[in-house]
């Protein structure tokens, strides 16, 4: 059982939806990211997803693409983004922790390494974009001998006959994408979301936690209705990067936050 596992068992047993929050590691910088993570649990956020930032990020909106830019020139790296894991870990060592980017930084820094220092640095587990399951030798049965879950995204275009192949080798939960595109493009529509995660738990008896187009507390209790939870990314990174102060960032997460748990 991971962390991650545990926590979607207390929900259950609580029958309380998830919230999980997306924040890009380094964004504006080192400490104020690390504020920011370090004060998600208290703001009711049961799972935290880390960015961690890359040079193409092609699945990713003008919101979080600025995000690691401004990461990146900040001088972020995956290093520094484990070490963030490492000093968050000091003072919690409950909530789980889910590293979401792109390949080419792991395979840069060796996936035998980046495995065992992933998780020594206290990560629960991971969501690779750009590597599809024809690709699961790669890092994905890995990343679960090592103790990791390995996250993968359904999406409005996944069919029933491809649907089987995603969902073969995942766990901890699946990440449902609502809409077709990038990151922050649209607004999710609960009675769209719906008859899609039906169809996904169907074939899984994993949590099903939608994200994308998520934005205020009443759509996020709209979605977690008809999921398992739900995840806000871009419209979190948007208070950040508008300079917002700390309580100002956290509060409004708080918002979404008791938004989802009421669903």
């Amino acid at each position: 059982m991971t962390r991650i596992d545990t926590t979607f068992s207390k929900l259950s047993a609580k029958r309380r939806k998830a919230f999980v929050a997306y924040i890009m590691g380094g964004d504006p910088d080192f400490e104020t990211s690390l504020s920011v993570m370090q004060g998600l649990p208290g703001a009711g956020v049961d799972i935290i997803e880390l960015g961690v930032p890359f040079t193409d990020p092609m699945a990713d909106g003008p919101t979080i693409q600025l995000a690691g830019q401004r990461a990146l020139e900040g001088g972020q790296t995956l290093e520094k983004t484990l070490e963030m894991v490492r000093r968050f870990r000091e003072g919690d060592t409950d909530t789980p922790i889910v590293l979401m980017g792109y390949y080419n930084p792991i395979y840069n820094r060796g996936v035998p390494r980046f495995l065992s220092d992933a998780k020594a640095a206290g990560v629960d587990g991971l969501i690779v974009v750009d590597l599809p399951p024809e690709e699961d030798s790669e890092l994905c049965l890995p990343a679960q001998d090592a103790g990791l879950n390995f996250i993968r995204l359904a999406t409005p275009t996944t069919d029933a006959r491809r649907l089987p192949k995603v969902l073969q080798n995942t766990s901890g939960f699946v990440y449902y994408v609502s809409i077709t595109g990038i990151t922050g493009a649209a607004m999710a529509q609960a009675a769209d979301v719906g008859p899609e995660v039906a169809r996904i738990k169907a074939a899984t008896d994993l949590p099903v936690i939608v994200g994308f187009g998520i934005s205020t507390p009443e759509t996020a209790e709209s979605i977690a209705r008809v999921a398992d939870g739900c995840v806000v990314g871009s419209a979190i990174v948007k208070e950040i990067a508008a300079g917002k102060t700390l309580a100002d960032v956290l509060g409004y997460v708080r918002s979404l936050a008791e938004g989802a748990h009421r669903g």
